[in-house]
């Protein structure tokens, strides 16, 4: 049966992600619900979490903070929007991934229409992402049972499909953006765009006056529906601009599929086309252009751009995290005088002790390796999809020993890693000194370089993956790692798991550098097993055949 459609045989591939991120998701949703209870046990502890809540409003609007509803929903206002990450893959791979492994060319040979094998596919990820809606609320409503919420399962269920609407929306830009580059390339892009939505959602709540400028990103749709608290409720205009846009953005992408060369690209509106100058006879073929000098110099060149996007993204994102933190540290000095639960509250919550300006930045600094390991990610599936692609075929039809390619390969992505670290560093410094928010400089320097052994690690996990496993498999399963690792080091704590359980996670090896500087034995071990993991995946692909 799965084999008689596109639109069938494109669910099928989708059933790992359905079953992995709709239960992972889920599952986060019941541990936050569960462990409410114990944060309002007593009326004091209740109101401390209610005026704990209010110095991170920027985070999302506090609503119906004391009920389970309300503080699951604000728990994890932007948070939760990890699940993006998936359509953002696949939507981005959906289309040019298969033309630039040349399973579209195959497919395009029978008796259906470009439009037809386009459309199937689209719905197929739209069926997908509203059956991980399904499973979340679902067990969303599991989890408010048990924690006395007051939501339904109408409520669970709204939540649910709420987040396969905004999912479904950057699905559907990473499919148009698609159109015009690679498949990497759009997935990046598309990230960058999610990255800089949830920022300028919370402009409005900084900064007055500026609700206008929030009213531009898809975030704030999202939020503007919050149906776990039942005082709120949900908001069906903002849930109908989300889904008009993803299906308008949907259309134009397939238009412009439709329209355009299998395998070549669509052309850039001419107002968003950079000058060209005249090339002279001489300069027509580089061959003496530096990126050519070596595989690795010319890795750096392929990785260059990807590695500027995001490098602005990261380093961008930490430099507004300060001017936040000096926001909130105000707000909390004057809070703490009143409520001795404070701390208690704080450290349950999730954001350490609340005494120092490092504390409160560290609790949002845990993102940033989150976001570099997400950009290895997107380069490990780089590296196997230019094998399916036949792009080895090529470089190893010279004589480079297979060593030297993946090597090269794997030390352009650590040195573009090092810059992203090296900016990020430079761009909190300076965020600090000009906010007056006062940090222990080699504490920082910690934090902002300790990252890149977690984003080295997934790299080379994806180049040893890629031995076995096809393109869009190793990107789901190194995506869905993430999810894991993210749902260990954020939810265990809270559930109270044992050390030994913790240490699964990736996370908790980068700790707390802010606060306690960098933990020398734990990063050690992280660049020993990524060691171990690239000297695997170099004796893989070592012994391979190409393309299988």
């Amino acid at each position: 049966m799965w084999f008689t459609s596109v639109y069938l045989k494109t669910l099928r591939d989708f059933r790992v992600g359905i079953l992995g991120w709709g239960l992972g998701v889920g599952l986060l949703m019941v541990a936050v619900l569960s462990a409410f209870p114990s944060l309002v046990e007593t009326p004091e502890a209740r109101d401390a979490l209610v005026g704990l809540a209010g110095s991170f409003s920027w985070i999302a609007e506090p609503v119906a903070i004391d009920t389970p509803g309300g503080y699951a929903t604000f728990k994890y206002g932007f948070t939760i929007l990890v699940i993006v990450l998936w359509p953002l893959l696949v939507g981005s791979r959906m289309l040019r991934g298969e033309e630039e492994s040349g399973s579209l060319d195959a497919l395009l040979s029978l008796p259906r229409s470009r439009a037809r094998v386009a459309l199937e596919k689209l719905a197929a990820m739209w069926t997908a992402l509203l059956a991980m809606g399904l499973l979340i609320g679902l067990l969303a409503f599991a989890g408010g049972s048990s924690a006395g919420a007051d939501f339904g399962l109408g409520g669970g269920l709204l939540f649910g499909l709420n987040l396969a609407l905004i999912a479904g929306m950057f699905g559907a830009v990473a499919l148009l953006l698609s159109q015009f580059t690679q498949a990497s390339a759009a997935a990046g892009a598309t990230g960058g765009l999610l990255l800089l939505s949830i920022v300028v959602d919370m402009v409005h709540r900084v900064v007055s006056n500026t609700e206008w400028l929030s009213r531009l990103s898809p975030v704030y749709y999202y939020n503007l529906s919050k149906p776990l608290v039942t005082s709120y409720g949900y908001n069906s205009g903002a849930m109908l601009v989300l889904l008009g846009v993803g299906i308008l953005l949907s259309a134009w992408a397939l238009v412009l599929f439709v329209r355009r060369d299998v395998g070549g690209t669509a052309a850039i509106p001419a107002w968003l086309r950079l000058p060209q100058r005249a090339v002279r006879p001489g300069e027509a073929l580089p061959v003496n252009a530096w990126s050519l000098r070596s595989i690795y110099t010319r890795s750096l060149a392929t990785i260059a751009m990807p590695t500027f996007w995001w490098t602005l993204i990261i380093a961008g994102f930490a430099g507004w995290m300060v001017i936040i933190v000096k926001q909130t540290e105000e707000k909390l000095a004057v809070l703490r005088e009143g409520s001795p639960l404070l701390s208690e509250v704080i450290a349950k919550v999730g954001g350490g002790d609340a005494t120092t300006n490092a504390s409160l930045l560290s609790f949002l600094f845990v993102f940033l390796p989150l976001l570099l390991m997400a950009f290895a990610v997107t380069q490990a599936s780089r590296w196997a999809a230019d094998e399916e692609n036949g792009r080895q075929e090529l470089v190893l039809a010279t004589p480079q020993p297979r060593s030297t390619v993946i090597l090269a390969r794997f030390g352009a992505l650590a040195t573009s890693m090092v810059v992203v670290g090296a900016t990020t560093l430079a761009a909190t410094a300076l965020s600090s000194a000009v906010t007056g928010l006062k940090l222990d400089q080699g504490n920082l320097a910690a934090a902002a370089l300790g990252m890149i052994p977690l984003g080295l690690l997934v790299g080379a996990l994806g180049y040893l993956f890629s031995g076995w496993l096809r393109t869009a498999v190793d990107t789901g399963l190194l995506s869905f790692l993430l999810l894991i690792w993210f749902f260990i080091s954020f939810i265990g704590p809270e559930l109270n798991w044992p050390d030994g359980a913790l240490r699964l996670s990736a996370f908790y090896y980068y700790g707390t550098p802010l606060l306690n500087g960098l933990p020398l034995l734990s990063t050690l071990g992280t660049l020993a097993v990524t060691a171990v993991a690239l000297a695997l995946a170099s004796v893989r692909f070592a012994r391979k055949d190409i393309g299988r």
